[in-house]
């Protein structure tokens, strides 16, 4: 069960990183729609994993090796807007969220 520090934090994060994903997805993203839907955060607030929702994407795969390899990018602009609520800016790693997939697929097979 995560504390309420880990909580706090871990909506901080996700407040930056959609600001982030929506200021650069021009530049950095080539225009992809992100979508930030969840964010978990180790007990030691070490690491943090986002789950990402991606429209108008076909290939998932590819979109998330874009998003993994400006990582370094977004970690640096995530300590420019959450440095003063953070002592340590946490390492990302980021997942696709496929839960609307999957709530298609039950829609799907209940119909």
């Amino acid at each position: 069960m995560a504390s309420i520090r880990q909580e706090k934090v871990s909506e901080l994060i996700k407040r930056e990183l959609a600001v982030i994903f929506q200021r650069e997805s021009r530049t950095m993203f080539n225009g992809m729609f992100i979508t930030v839907t969840k964010c978990r955060i180790s007990p030691d607030l070490g690491n943090a994993k986002a789950y990402l929702s991606f429209m108008a994407v076909e290939d998932t795969d590819k979109a998330i090796e874009t998003v993994q390899s400006q990582v370094w990018k977004i970690r640096k602009m995530l300590a420019e807007g959450a440095g003063k609520a953070l002592r340590r800016t946490p390492d990302l790693n980021f997942f696709v969220d496929d839960s609307l997939d999957y709530y298609d697929t039950i829609d799907e097979l209940l119909k």
